[in-house]
């Protein structure tokens, strides 16, 4: 099964060059057990080194069940050694750190076996070597002869073909050399055990065959094999050490080293501190800024949607301003304070009902009113003699707020924007662009208009002749095989006299002085057009059958059920075809700051004697802007962790230094991982993992530090500020910070992890 041909090894140094094997041939027998004997320096651990994979010969070849190993890839040599050899060393080889079970899993967890599969054959072959009973301990917890024995259930653990054992009883005394000799003599009855040994009786009381060599050099062969029988080619199972095992290795040899793993998180987790800190400052103060700003500005829009954060303010600031208490008083009272906060998700039940009653506020309060709506437009294109779709993801599409009293003539759009050619929309197919400060619109919106957009500027005149067609659903949604799907027929749909033609009437620019408001681009449409589109496709076929059915009809995978969410999917499935009347949201804007208070006094005249669930509850939209007077803040933020992420950077350099020295303490369990069939790209994802480990503790260490640090910092401001828990830690923050602190150990430790999987498994054995 096995055969070597004329295999020679050198090795050189300097000028010296030193001749290992001297064109060895010898043949091996499936079973049979085969002891090399031979003074040092003759080449008997060089001839077991190439025949177990861990050295490559520089000539000659090394035959496996007739298949040449000349052309074997370094993977092909892991999935041998992992497959096909096991190993028995003198000095056993075992990782220290892990327990005796995981030591005999180690083989089999990187040829990919199932876990269950996997420690029944571990225990197996345990209770073979009589050691079923010591698989929780260490290995540093045995004796000599029970590390040996399981170093001997490691071998056998993956049922290779090949064991081979170097002096297995050179560590042992004479009582304890017998068991091991008998327990592989045992196992040489259905494998081919090969044995290097200087001890000549050992070798004639239990193999079959003894291989004497000298100098590079077979001697002499007690059996040697003459009959050679056909047999078939290896298929060796490819290895692979998943992460988690990695983790596993990593995490138990942390552990044996505590004090530095944590002096190593807490150094490095100096920068994230910093950085933490001065985040929960910006978050704070940006958190203070909008809540002054949201007060002063009042012309942004009240939005009214169908899902509301409920924050009862009003009763908040009755209660903190209640008795008129007084700040740092030396009154021996304690006052309570109740959780007035309450954050929580409120459902406006949107009517008929309720949108006659929005219609039916003050015109002199408000300067514009629209509607959002989810109803699909249906827009088709001409471009170049072609039809096309337009995809409505790539436009900005908005309505334009109309206004409740034609006799006030300083609506929203008149009040912020300028029409620079054209007009403004008076019929339901008439649309407006929307362009920013330097006349510029989104390249891909222009694309989807089927406008050409490889000229150096675009014409008024080209712009306001486009057409745009918007279908509806009959025309645009055909019935095959029982369910609705897309109609191919593009021109026919375009053609179509039910098809509504939109036209650009005007491009429309917002003021110099509103470029805090106005400050966007896209497509503007009145009211009237998705109202005559609701009720068009209100009556179309596809609606008036998903009425009925429980799934998606352009969906059929798609269930609804009868719960709330089922409800809502097919509502919302329903509005997006154009069956819902009512909005998903309301956006009121008010025309002054006085007409605001005015404004929302209304809506809350509403709310009176209703219950909480029936009240419909609004969001001022000023507060969607305050953020931008925090640049200033944010401008600080950056220089400030600019300074902070140097440490970042030296941290970095330590993990590498770190790592470097975990590389050279760990260099023989490379090695013996190497010995077991782990690639290299394995042993890297093993130091890999330490720095994960690293650098998850590091920046969690960090964050709760920084977190800790907060309580003074917070105390410090209130003396300087008045401002009471300005710091406030954003998790999102945190969670950032951890994660860069995860990615900056695993570059500094990238360097190390390369140089430990690029190192010599032989020479790696031999580190002590």
């Amino acid at each position: 099964m096995l055969e070597l041909k004329n295999v020679k090894k050198s090795y050189k140094t300097g000028n010296f060059v030193q001749h290992a094997l001297k064109g060895v041939s010898l043949k091996f027998r499936q079973s049979e057990f085969v002891a090399i004997l031979g003074p040092s320096g003759s080449g008997k651990t060089t001839l077991l080194n190439i025949i177990g994979g861990l050295d490559r010969y520089d000539s000659g070849d090394l035959i496996i069940n007739n298949t040449s190993t000349k052309k074997f890839k370094s993977s092909q040599w892991d999935s041998y050694r992992n497959n096909c050899v096991g190993f028995i060393f003198q000095s056993y080889n075992l990782i220290n750190h892990i327990s005796v079970l995981d030591n005999v899993e180690m083989g089999m967890t990187l040829s990919g076996v199932n876990g269950k599969v996997k420690r029944e054959k571990a225990l197996q072959v345990l209770e073979r070597v009589g050691l079923k009973e010591h698989i929780h301990k260490k290995p540093n917890q045995l004796s000599g002869g029970q590390m040996q024995r399981v170093a001997i259930a490691r071998a056998l653990a993956n049922d290779p073909d090949i064991i081979l054992a170097d002096e297995p009883t050179g560590a042992l005394d004479s009582k304890t050399s017998v068991q091991i000799m008998e327990l592989i003599k045992e196992i040489a009855k259905d494998k081919l055990v090969i044995m290097v040994t200087h001890n000549p009786e050992l070798a004639k009381s239990y193999a079959s065959r003894i291989v004497e060599m000298k100098d590079g050099e077979c001697l002499s062969d007690s059996n040697p094999v003459k009959d050679k029988k056909k047999e078939t080619s290896y298929k060796i199972k490819k290895t692979a050490m998943g992460f988690l095992t990695a983790l596993k290795l990593s995490f138990n040899n942390i552990i044996t080293k505590k004090g530095r793993t944590i002096l190593t998180a807490f150094a490095s987790s100096i920068g994230i501190i910093g950085i933490a800190l001065i985040l929960s400052l910006s978050n704070g103060f940006d958190i203070q800024i909008d809540k002054f700003e949201s007060e002063t500005l009042s012309s942004m829009p009240v939005l009214i949607s169908q899902m509301q954060m409920d924050i009862n303010a009003a009763e908040i600031n009755k209660t903190l301003n209640d008795k008129n208490l007084e700040s740092y008083t030396t009154e021996k009272k304690v006052y309570p304070l109740p959780d007035l906060i309450s954050t929580t998700t409120h459902t406006n039940k949107l009517t008929n009902d309720y949108i006659s009653y929005i219609e039916a506020i003050d015109a002199k309060l408000i300067s514009g009113l629209s509607y959002t709506r989810i109803t699909k437009l249906n827009m088709l294109v001409k471009k170049d003699g072609a039809y096309k779709l337009v995809n409505n993801d790539n436009l900005s599409i908005s309505v334009i707020p109309k206004k409740l009293d034609s006799s006030y003539n300083h609506g929203v759009i008149e009040d912020n924007y300028d029409v620079i050619e054209g007009r403004m929309p008076s019929k339901f197919n008439e649309i407006v662009l929307v362009v920013d400060s330097k006349n510029r619109l989104d390249e891909k919106t222009l694309k989807e208009l089927g406008i050409d957009v490889s000229n150096d500027g675009i014409s008024f005149d080209e712009i306001l002749s486009k057409e745009i067609k918007v279908a509806l659903n009959d025309e645009f949604y055909v019935k095959k095989n029982g369910y609705y799907t897309y109609n191919d027929d593009l021109r026919g749909i375009y053609k179509s006299d039910k098809a509504i033609t939109l036209k650009i009437v005007g491009i429309i620019r917002g003021k110099e002085d509103k470029s805090l408001v106005t400050n966007g681009s896209g497509i503007g449409y009145i009211e009237e057009l998705i109202d005559y589109v609701i009720s068009e496709n209100d009556k179309s076929s596809i609606v008036v059958e998903q009425k009925k059915y429980d799934y998606n009809i352009l969906m059929p995978s798609m269930k609804f059920d009868k719960s709330k969410e089922g409800i809502e999917a097919k509502d919302n499935v329903l509005a997006t075809l154009g069956a819902k009347t009512v909005p998903m949201a309301i956006s009121i804007y008010p025309r002054d700051f006085d007409t605001k208070k005015d404004v929302l006094k209304y809506l809350d005249n509403y709310n009176n004697d209703k219950e909480q669930e029936d009240k419909i509850l609004y969001n001022d939209m000023a507060a969607m802007i305050s953020s931008l007077s925090g640049n200033i803040m944010d401008a600080i933020t950056v220089v400030l962790i600019s300074f902070s992420s140097i440490s970042l950077i030296v941290s970095s350099i330590m993990i590498g230094i770190i790592t470097y020295i975990s590389v050279l303490e760990r260099t023989k369990e490379i090695g013996i991982l190497r010995s077991l069939g782990a690639r290299k790209k394995d042993v890297s994802r093993v130091f890999n993992a330490e720095t994960f480990i690293i650098g998850v503790c590091s920046g969690a260490l960090g964050i709760i530090i920084a977190r800790l640090l907060l309580i003074p910092t917070n105390a410090i401001l209130k003396d300087l500020t008045g401002l009471s828990n300005v710091a406030r830690m954003n998790p999102l923050h945190a969670f950032i910070l951890v994660v860069i602190s995860v990615i900056l150990t695993l570059i500094g430790g990238f360097i190390p992890a390369k140089i430990a999987s690029k190192k010599d498994p032989v020479e790696a054995l031999r580190t002590e």
